[in-house]
């Protein structure tokens, strides 16, 4: 967890997704982005390094990863799917939080 934020009221734990994933720790700028994400019953905020586009897709397109994916990947993404000729991985956003993060809220 790399902090919290007040979010109307409500403290909200940020996690960075890179380090979530097991890349280096994002550097905080005034150009980075907090997503705010439900992971079960709590608000979280993601740090990434930029939003390109929010994208809906239905249910029916997501694949499942290959078989050749890593463990990690395994962990962190549920599926993937075709836009634009390019290939997006759907995060498991339940695995991103951290068993003790309501602990911190």
């Amino acid at each position: 967890m790399r902090g919290v934020i007040n979010l109307r009221g409500a403290v909200l734990p940020i996690v960075d997704l890179a380090e979530r994933l097991g890349f280096p720790p994002i550097e905080v700028t005034a150009r980075r982005v907090v997503i705010v994400v439900q992971i079960g019953p709590r608000l979280v905020g993601l740090l990434v390094d930029a939003v390109s586009d929010i994208l809906s897709q239905p249910i029916e397109s997501i694949q499942p990863i290959p078989d050749v994916a890593s463990e990690v990947v395994r962990l962190y993404v549920q599926g993937v799917f075709a836009f634009d000729e390019r290939m997006i991985g759907l995060i498991r956003l339940e695995h991103l939080a951290p068993s003790s993060l309501g602990e911190a809220a």
